[in-house]
């Protein structure tokens, strides 16, 4: 008789663990080629970070969006089902719990947690109060500063955010960006100042379409005149700005979805930096579904969305970066007749490579673990006018631009229009601003550099940092003569500013950067 054995499978972070465990014990020396293989996808640490998204707890929107869901006790836009908020109903919203948690994951299936991208989701960051935002925003900065060593929630609301800001400089997962989700006709120049004091460096706009009648139509409750505000103001003060667009919303089509891209891409008054696809999910519990009961409203099939997200892929140049192309909503939740496609990008890639062409994105192009120290990188520069600005997009890449190993977005305010962001931020009067410097490959360990054999910590950045010093000095901007205050005249720029999160500020340091209005600046006088 066959003697039954039972047979126990374990987790990657199981065997990542006992690994681990083994090679200390015994002192042996890691293999990063075993490690590597064990890790658990790897993707999510390709980009040179780790992104880290936190919910917020259930708040009243302002907006009337009629495609946006509602679910009891869940912030407006987002359903229960989706990973994240399933999270943050296991952690009963609290946005430590929230933080350690998903750091802990990360860890345990292999990934570097050194440089942490935290992303703020739930809606309308804008519209919370201030004091739950700094208290947020607190918690999330004491759960990276107290990991690994210790989790101790703290319960008190007030907690000195500033001291907990100046510790994450040194902790073992430092904060390189943060990144909320807000409305544009939320923008300000008070927000602004507000957003920077809690060390925001991202702004996600709902900005869905650019066609005034059909954000009429969806009763968005703003126009294509906020839009245009918001994103200059933001990218006057520093920040990189990502637009979260909407294909198939009521009263659109493909024509016109295409044209709204093609707009965004080319006209000034856009130019986002970032960019999310969302086509439209049609679920119940929303005034469009009502819509699409009555036979007025029919979304797009999946075949009209591939070619249309092949269409808009085609468009996309050097200096955007296509975050996703759809939301984690569950196919469950979405109507009969809607698109389920949960790999919408993969899908249309493969359509784009049966037509011989591929995506130019900085996503599609990232070096990702295709790091090669022998491959000879140039140098390239594109510059485009964007919200009454001059962007110069610097970025070290193989000859053929197929692998992207790093970039800076430098940009050169006009004085005569930028006149807002200055009285705000005296640091930013007569500065050219580096709104993002970012080297991709796998991320490195802070306190193990010598080891790490990505494209991160081996100068790239401080060649790119170079280049847009000398641009710098190089630039100049028009003021009003003392003398005679109807003319202009040309002055050279006098520093350089940076939009640095908390977790980089010690690596500007190191290159002769000052802390000045939440901002690192240098004077090139």
């Amino acid at each position: 008789m066959a003697k039954k054995h039972k047979i126990t499978c374990l987790k990657t972070s199981d065997l990542l663990k006992i690994y681990h465990e083994t090679n200390k014990s015994e002192s042996k020396k890691a293999s990063p080629h075993l490690e590597k293989l064990l890790v658990k996808r790897p993707m999510r640490s390709l980009s040179g970070i780790v992104n880290v998204s936190v919910l917020t707890k259930p708040y009243p929107c302002p907006g009337k969006c009629i495609f946006c869901p509602t679910q009891k006790n869940i912030p407006k836009s987002y359903l229960a089902k989706e990973p994240a908020v399933q999270r943050a109903i296991l952690n009963k919203f609290n946005p430590y719990q929230q933080v350690w948690m998903r750091l802990l994951s990360l860890k345990e299936t292999g990934h570097p947690i050194d440089k942490v991208e935290l992303r703020i989701i739930g809606g309308t960051w804008s519209y919370y109060p201030k004091r739950y935002q700094e208290w947020f925003m607190a918690q999330c900065h004491k759960a990276c500063n107290d990991f690994p060593l210790k989790r101790v929630p703290a319960q008190s609301t007030k907690l000195n955010f500033v001291k907990l800001q100046r510790q994450n400089e040194k902790a073992k997962c430092r904060l390189v960006g943060i990144a909320i989700e807000t409305r544009p006709d939320y923008i300000n120049s008070k927000e602004i100042k507000w957003m920077r004091s809690l060390g925001i460096t991202k702004a996600e706009l709902g900005v869905q379409s650019i066609d005034n009648k059909v954000l009429n139509l969806n009763q968005r409750g703003h126009g294509v005149k906020e839009i245009i505000e918001a994103t200059h103001l933001l990218k006057d003060a520093g920040f990189k700005v990502s637009y979260q667009m909407m294909p198939g919303l009521y009263g659109s089509n493909v024509k016109k979805d295409l044209a709204v891209f093609k707009e965004i891409f080319t006209n000034p008054d856009f130019k986002p930096d970032y960019l999310k696809i969302y086509p439209l999910a049609l679920v119940k519990n929303t005034k469009l579904y009502n819509l699409y009961q009555q036979g007025k409203f029919k979304p797009y099939s999946e075949k009209e969305l591939t070619k249309l997200l092949v269409e808009i892929k085609k468009l996309i140049p050097h200096w955007v970066r296509v975050e996703r192309v759809i939301r984690d909503i569950p196919s469950g939740d979405i109507v009969e007749g809607g698109s389920k496609i949960l790999n919408l990008r993969e899908v249309a890639l493969a359509e784009m490579a049966k037509q011989g062409i591929s995506c130019q994105c900085v996503r599609c192009r990232e070096v990702k673990e295709n790091y090669d120290a022998k491959e000879k990188l140039y140098l390239f520069k594109e510059t485009y006018e964007a919200s009454a600005g001059q962007e110069i997009f610097l970025s070290f890449e193989n000859k053929s631009r197929t692998k992207l190993y790093a970039l800076l977005r430098l940009r050169l305010p006009q004085s005569s229009v930028a006149a807002e962001i200055p009285l705000i931020f005296p640091a930013l009067k007569e500065a050219a601003i580096i709104r993002e410097l970012h080297t991709y490959g796998q991320m490195a360990q802070i306190n193990n550099l010598k080891n790490h054999k990505g494209a991160q910590h081996k100068g790239l950045g401080k060649k790119l940092l170079q280049e847009a010093e000398k641009i710098t000095k190089e630039s100049s901007y028009k003021k009003t003569c003392a003398k005679q205050r109807r003319s202009t005249c040309a002055e050279q720029r006098r520093s350089i500013a940076v939009i640095s999160a908390i977790g980089v500020r010690p690596y500007y340091r190191k290159l002769f950067f000052k802390l000045k209005d939440t901002y690192m600046v240098k004077n090139l006088k």
